[in-house]
């Protein structure tokens, strides 16, 4: 089996001090891959969560609501006001839904992807990986 490492390695007039290994990665752990993707999906509820406050903050302090307020207080005669309705309590509620969901959402697909792996090791025999000592 010729690989780019092998044709590399022939291409050097000068053999190096280094060490080449080729190992096969035949199996991801179950619970490990869990706890790595919760780490992952908690990084990104925070992020999901700033962007969701700030993101009102800036349609706020653009005054965008108030227009958007007064073009729809132009069809409803003034009985419905979306300023009532939003604010950031219920952006900050909205986005810590979005970031739970988020946040089970990719902690079951890094379990899945782990699980998937591991059964298509059995048919593919896993991947290969070269590392170098230099």
């Amino acid at each position: 089996m010729s690989t780019v490492a092998d044709k590399l390695a022939k291409k050097s007039p000068q053999k190096s001090s280094s060490k080449q290994v080729r190992l096969r990665l035949v199996y991801i752990d179950f619970w490990s891959a869990v706890k790595l993707s919760f780490l992952v999906a908690i990084a990104i509820a925070i992020v999901t969560l700033v962007f969701f406050v700030l993101l009102f903050l800036v349609i706020e302090s653009t005054g965008l609501i108030a227009q958007v307020d007064e073009f729809i207080g132009g069809f409803s005669g003034g009985r419905f006001s979306i300023a009532a309705t939003v604010g950031l309590p219920q952006v900050f509620a909205f986005g810590s839904v979005v970031a739970i969901l988020n946040l089970i959402v990719v902690t079951v697909m890094g379990a899945i992807s782990a699980g998937i792996y591991n059964m298509c090791v059995k048919i593919t025999g896993g991947l290969l990986v070269g590392l170098t000592s230099n």
